[in-house]
């Protein structure tokens, strides 16, 4: 019953419904978004692994149509076309090597065939807030060599816009440049290689580690054991020290109650008034008699006569005096005071 009325508290019960409340986000939410985002990762290393170690083939022995298959990101391919630097669109707030940099993404007509594929050239710096003047891609039929790489996503309430007559974007998507030139893409883009016909700064693969996504994972499950456990804990030692001072509390009221006797504990009949005042005499007449050990005389008389001794202990004797001791007496008497 303690116990209960303990964890049915308002603190208690509020506690233990963020605590709930953790834990669930913990499992479901929390630890499986950084555990996907560690098989992503871990997912993506082998993909550029598998493709830095094969060659060079060209794009329509990779990518026959113009959707993309996952397993092929990544791969290099070899293409042949033209620029479309009329139709050229910029990335702008990105960080490459920690430094500022605008991405410069520059369709590419596909010779032979209506297919039309945005190419990542590279970055270039802005300079002071501003983008620089872009080098001009190569003018005519061009064979270029990249990496098949995924669309990013792009924000609902984020689109293109014209930024001093440049077209501008905020993610790499080849149908959001498609819509703002009404140039109709791929829907997948090449990152140029290096040492290419119209390529600028070049942008390194990426390192093939995993990250701290893993333990963070980790981290998040231990959080959601811990937290219930840490509450568990701190209740139980409530519940102690409420049972502690609980027994302390009763410890004299035990004491006073326990400790007498049994027969006390028993109720006594009351004598009746009298009865226990002539009881309470007689104790004390007897243990006056047993302290003195001696007989008490008292020295009673009658009027005109002298004292008569009587025992307190037995019967008083009341002796008449003879007349003619007591004028013998008083003879005497005045024989030894008056002489004669």
């Amino acid at each position: 019953m303690h116990v209960l009325r303990t964890i049915l508290r308002p603190g208690w019960i509020a506690l233990g419904v963020v605590v709930v409340a953790f834990a669930v986000a913990c499992f479901t939410l929390l630890a499986p978004w950084q555990l996907g985002k560690n098989s992503d990762t871990e997912h993506r290393n082998d993909l550029i692994r598998t493709a830095t170690s094969l060659e060079t083939i060209p794009l329509a022995e990779v990518a026959p149509s113009s959707t993309l298959d996952p397993s092929t990101e990544w791969r290099q391919v070899a293409v042949t076309g033209r620029y479309l630097e009329d139709r050229q669109a910029l990335v702008r707030l990105r960080n490459i090597q920690e430094r500022p940099a605008v991405l410069v993404l520059t369709p590419f007509a596909v010779t032979g065939s209506d297919r039309v594929i945005l190419i990542n050239r590279g970055f270039v710096r802005p300079v002071e807030g501003s983008v620089p003047a872009i080098p001009s891609p190569p003018v005519g039929e061009q064979t270029v060599q990249g990496r098949i790489r995924a669309a990013e996503s792009v924000s609902a309430d984020r689109g293109s816009r014209a930024d001093n007559g440049v077209l501008t974007v905020p993610s790499i998507n080849p149908g959001l440049v498609g819509t703002a030139t009404s140039t109709p893409m791929d829907d997948f883009y090449l990152q140029l290689s290096p040492d290419q016909p119209g390529s600028l700064g070049e942008i390194p693969l990426p390192q093939l580690d995993t990250g701290p996504y893993l333990s963070y994972g980790l981290q998040w499950l231990a959080f959601g054991i811990m937290a219930p456990l840490g509450v568990l804990y701190f209740l139980i030692a409530e519940i102690r020290s409420r049972r502690r001072a609980a027994a302390a509390n009763a410890a004299p009221v035990t004491e006073d109650t326990g400790a007498a006797p049994a027969a006390e504990s028993a109720p006594r009949p009351e004598p009746s008034t009298a009865a226990s005042r002539a009881e309470r005499r007689r104790q004390m007449r007897e243990e006056l008699r047993a302290a003195s050990g001696t007989t008490v005389v008292h020295s009673v008389g009658r009027i005109g006569h002298g004292p008569v001794a009587e025992d307190t202990v037995g019967d008083v004797r009341d002796a008449t005096p003879d007349p003619r001791s007591q004028d013998g007496d008083v003879r005497d008497k005045l024989s030894r005071r008056y002489g004669g």
